[in-house]
Order: structure tokens, then sequence, then C-alpha cells
């Protein structure tokens, strides 16, 4: 692997690491909890620095690809693979605490295995296709989402304010409604590059 493409394998790493310090206070596996009862203030921290690394991994490895003339087939398809292994993982963790409504999170669920299906079609074609505009917008709506709730469920893990705890819920679920929209144009965005190139 190239440095580029280090970095989005971090990503991967990332992902489950976020999944596993967001559902350890809930789990309770053995005790846990008694053992260690200040973990979700705690895993507050952990779980923003976790996020924080795995978007500014997403910025920097299309960064030092291009400085380092490595831009790849290879990495034009991991990069995208990163980036919605990291976004399903935290949106899933949202969702199952019910901040995040789960009605919207099937349509995310339905674009992103369906850009994944037109990619290897593509790929069949001689092409790697990498993020288009709409695909980096959408994003960009994906990551706020996934901001504001993260901070809904951090005021909650410290027992702030519950007046607080739902307008980030509520502005959270309100980006995630507008990302939706947003996966859903871009999609047929990816699907007419698709056809084109038939």
């Amino acid at each position: 692997m190239k440095p580029a493409d280090r970095l989005s394998a971090l990503r991967v790493v990332l992902a489950p690491l976020f999944f596993i310090v967001y559902y350890l206070p809930v789990w309770n596996p053995a005790g846990f909890n008694a053992a260690f009862p200040r973990f979700a203030a705690w895993s507050v921290p952990a779980l923003w620095l976790i996020f924080i690394a795995a978007e500014l991994t997403d910025m920097l490895d299309g960064m030092v690809a291009r400085r380092r003339g490595e831009v790849s087939d290879f990495g034009r398809l991991f990069d995208p693979f990163a980036d919605t292994l990291v976004q399903l993982t935290l949106f899933l963790c949202f969702v199952l605490e019910g901040i995040l409504p789960a009605l919207l999170f099937l349509p995310i669920i339905y674009r992103e295995f369906g850009i994944l299906f037109i990619r290897n079609l593509m790929l069949k074609k001689g092409t790697a296709m990498g993020a288009r505009m709409g695909g980096k917008i959408k994003t960009v709506a994906y990551i706020s989402a996934c901001a504001l709730a993260l901070l809904a469920a951090s005021l909650r893990r410290l027992d702030a304010d519950a007046r607080f705890v739902s307008a980030a819920g509520t502005a959270a679920a309100a980006v995630f409604a507008v990302s939706v929209v947003l996966a859903v144009v871009s999609f047929f965005d990816y699907l007419k590059v698709y056809r084109g190139a038939r």
C-alpha cells in the first residue's frame, strides 16, 4: 500500500473501534460498568478523537496521493470504501441509540450499496469511478449529521440538560434528512455517468 492508502486503511480500523467504544457502556458485559462506573463520560473524548482522526485521514489521503503523484485506481476505490465504512458505522450507532431515525437510514444503506454496484460495473469497463462532486457534498452532510449526533450522544453521557440533548438530536435528525436527499440525488448522478459510459 502507498502512504495515502495506509491513511484510508486507518479508517477501516477506526470504524469498528468507534463502535466498540460507543457501545461498551451500553452492553455492560460482566459488570463492565460496575468496574468502570464513569466510562460513559470518559468515552466522550475518546469518541471525538476517533471521529476527528477518521475525518482527518479522509481529508489527508487524497492530498498525500496528489502531492506524491500516487493517485491510483486502487486508491479511487479504497478511499470511498473506507469513507462508507466509517459513515455507516457511525450512523448505525446513532440509529440504535434513537438519536437518528431508523427510517432514514435505510435509503442511505441502499444508496451506498447501489454505488458500490455501479463502481464494480464501471470497473468491468476498465474505469475506476472516484468520488464526484455530488458525492463530496453528500459526504459533508454525512459528517455534519454525525457530528451533531455525536454531540447529542456526548451531552447525554455527560448528563447535560435534556433540552440541550434534544436540541442537538433534532438538529442532527434534520441534517440527516437533508443528507438522505443529497445521497439519492448523487446516486442518480453516478447512474448517469455509468449510462454515459455504456
